[in-house]
């Protein structure tokens, strides 16, 4: 099969496309036929820094595609279903979805609804399961406002349209118009661009208690506005910042803040399992953000696309 690969850890130069054994799914695992990948931030940053454990690695967790073959201990009529995987390249797997096969575990290749396409497939797994976790991991939200900060990245959006679809009350902030429309158009009740000076006060309209809950992209950017806002006993669940921040700690003591920090490798399986099956159960109503795409020899420019922060997602094209 044809795959892109890498076989040292370095710069988007390091990964090439070649010819490949096709793997075999083993007990209990599926093989799945890849029509699309995804690529998030993790696929290029592990890519960057971290050796394979074998002699290669396939990157890519997220993709969308056909089961083509199945292990023993997986029903034989799962052959032939169209599925969307999520963590195919998980520490330990060689295969993921940057290549015409992938081998995953059975309960991580999830039937895909009719009414969705592959390239919907692809943008599921990371992204969405990620705004589930946050969103769920701490109780409820039906009937709670909540703050969705950067409503128009992938993360972001599916956060907007898991909380409406939820029941919460959802305000998300964003950088400018264009973004502004990808929020609304994910169900968001109000829109407020943080660069505003009165970006609190907007915020405190729509939730004049404060909001029980926040989804952060940039808690480092972020946290004096966050404070501005949410509600004694409230929740910052922060999921993608590398920086070396400062935290207020002792005004996050004072508010009884929890900050519960997401890294959605490294949950429990059961709360894996539970994003998982949240996020199938709300699939065929996420929104679609807008996709920039790659054929499969150009996976290396795949990965320069998401790193200089590509707006939608950044899908692969599987021959």
């Amino acid at each position: 099969m044809r795959a892109a690969l890498y076989r040292s850890p370095g710069g988007s130069d390091v990964l090439s496309v070649e010819d490949v054994e096709t793997p075999e799914p083993g007990p209990g695992e599926v093989r799945v036929r890849v029509r699309v990948a995804g690529v998030n931030p993790t696929d290029w940053k592990r890519r960057s820094t971290t050796a394979p454990d074998g002699a290669f690695q396939v990157p890519g967790q997220d993709g969308a595609g056909d089961i083509d073959a199945v292990g023993d201990g997986v029903e034989p009529g799962r052959i032939g279903e169209r599925v969307w995987v999520w963590f195919a390249a998980r520490p330990g797997r060689q295969w993921g979805s940057a290549g015409q096969y992938t081998v995953v575990p059975s309960r991580q290749a999830v039937r895909l609804p009719d009414a969705m396409s592959y390239d919907d497939g692809a943008g599921l797994g990371v992204p969405a399961m990620t705004a589930w976790h946050c969103l769920y991991a701490d109780g409820p939200i039906e009937g709670r406002p909540i703050l969705i900060a950067g409503g128009a990245g992938a993360v972001g959006n599916a956060a907007v349209a898991l909380a409406c679809r939820g029941g919460a009350t959802v305000i998300t902030t964003v950088s400018g118009p264009e973004k502004a429309v990808l929020a609304e158009s994910a169900g968001a009740h109000a829109v407020v661009n943080y660069r505003d000076s009165d970006a609190a006060e907007q915020i405190r309209r729509h939730a004049p208690d404060g909001v029980h809950r926040i989804v952060e992209v940039a808690l480092g950017a972020n946290v004096e506005l966050d404070l501005a806002v949410l509600a004694p006993r409230g929740v910052i669940s922060t999921y993608a910042d590398d920086s070396l921040a400062d935290l207020p700690v002792r005004r996050l003591m004072v508010a009884n803040v929890t900050l519960r920090f997401v890294l959605i490798y490294g949950i429990s399986d059961v709360s894996l399992d539970a994003a998982a099956a949240g996020v199938a159960a709300a699939a065929a109503d996420l929104p679609r953000l807008p996709v920039t795409r790659f054929p499969l020899a150009e996976a290396a420019a795949a990965h320069d696309a998401v790193q200089q922060g590509a707006l939608g997602k950044v899908l692969i094209d599987i021959p």
